[in-house]
């Protein structure tokens, strides 16, 4: 029997096993989530990325984080975190300090105009995920989240 994923990619051979069935849906559903993100935030002239930073900064409160704390907490790690943060710092979404003890530690805090388009975009982004998961049980929702953090966590061990 042929799968869903194997129409979609037009594959004519069955996988090697469910493993790879798994892992290949896994990937092709972040594919499909990211370009939906991206899609989301375009007209907001971010990306999912700088969201993800901004609600970080605006989590973080009036002392900020250093560009290190910030690259840890982000959902998809992002190797160039400096420039990440001068795109946003050009848009005069977020404003950077050097620390006054240690000139080499940067601070990153949210500005007025990050905080008002986080205001704008949150509802958008609840109303999309809850859009995105519509025609599944709350029930599945939690098994899914369940299933998708055990398999983090053996990629973690």
């Amino acid at each position: 029997m042929v799968s869903k994923l194997q129409e979609e990619i037009k594959q004519t051979r069955p996988f090697a096993n469910i493993e790879e069935e798994a892992l290949l849906n896994i990937r092709r559903t972040s594919d499909r989530l990211q370009h939906y993100s991206h899609q989301l935030f375009k007209p907001l002239g971010i990306t999912p990325t700088q969201y993800n930073v901004l609600r970080i900064l605006r989590g973080a409160g009036t002392a900020g984080l250093r560009c290190s704390e910030i690259g840890e907490r982000l959902v998809s790690s992002d190797p160039d975190i400096t420039r990440l943060l001068g795109r946003l710092q050009k848009q005069k979404l977020i404003r950077r300090k050097r620390d006054p003890k240690d000139r080499r530690v940067i601070y990153a805090t949210i500005t007025a105009d990050g905080l008002r388009l986080l205001s704008e975009a949150d509802p958008l982004v609840n109303e999309s995920a809850k859009e995105i998961f519509r025609h599944m049980s709350k029930e599945s929702v939690t098994a899914l989240v369940s299933l998708l953090e055990e398999v983090r966590q053996s990629l973690s061990a």
